[in-house]
């Protein structure tokens, strides 16, 4: 298989709100994290960072200009590969074991990475069977109902375990923007991780239920409104609360 150039590993998109999409297009889909830059007056927001394996910061201007708080919606290894490039970071409390001592194992890389997640190979040695993700200790530990002030902006933490012990969404209520990690997104979602639980992916789902949404820019795929949102959580809800399917914890 070829290999992509350090030039061509992001692509990014400037949306509506102030918010960049930047996403690594040589990762097929399923499996490319999308990572989520907001500028604020005092510092930036970057959610989640790719698998790391071209360096983020050097690629894209806009998060080496000035202070970046790089956050963790997980620790699964397609979100956190970039992480040790800033110096502030940030994770749900139970985590950050995780984002400080990855493995293989407990960032998924071990289960998913090969060279069949890739369209193009990453550039220079790059080789799945070696790939790992480097440790990135938290700056700061998050809890359920903290603020991320940016200045002019502040998004709540909504700690939504399920998908992991520590998934968390970003919800914006002055413009109704929620950045949902892999708790909902259009498409597959996954509840069946070595750390998923399956009733805690339930309650999280019916807490998101209530929100009044207005975007949602999810983990992976595209963003989408609040009609697919309820739509989505309300498919996921049904389908382990249908007959013969109850809410148990997935298989450890």
């Amino acid at each position: 298989m070829r290999q992509a150039t350090e030039e061509t590993w992001f692509e990014i998109r400037r949306l509506d709100d102030g918010v960049t999409h930047i996403w690594e297009p040589h990762i097929k889909p399923f499996y490319r994290c999308n990572i989520w830059h907001v500028r604020g007056r005092d510092r930036d927001l970057l959610l989640d960072s790719g698998m790391g394996v071209v360096a983020l910061r050097q690629q894209i201007a806009a998060l080496a200009e000035r202070p970046v708080l790089a956050v963790a919606s997980h620790t699964h290894f397609d979100h956190i590969g970039g992480h040790h490039e800033f110096a502030h970071r940030a994770v749900h409390r139970a985590e950050a074991a995780i984002l400080a001592h990855p493995t293989r194992a407990n960032t998924l890389a071990e289960a998913y990475v090969n060279d069949d997640i890739f369209t193009v190979l990453p550039p220079g040695d790059y080789d799945s069977k070696t790939y790992a993700v480097v440790p990135a200790p938290a700056t700061r530990l998050l809890e359920d109902g903290d603020v991320i002030d940016l200045g002019d902006r502040r998004f709540e933490v909504l700690h939504l375990p399920g998908h992991s012990p520590g998934s968390i969404a970003l919800w914006e209520a002055a413009t109704g923007i929620l950045f949902s990690g892999d708790t909902v997104y259009d498409g597959p979602l996954i509840d069946d991780c070595y750390h998923s639980s399956i009733p805690d992916y339930v309650e999280s789902m019916e807490r998101l239920r209530r929100l009044p949404v207005r975007i949602v820019h999810g983990g992976h795929f595209p963003s989408f409104g609040p009609d697919r949102y309820r739509a989505l959580i309300d498919e996921y809800i049904a389908g382990k609360r249908r007959p013969g399917c109850p809410a148990e914890s997935a298989p450890r």
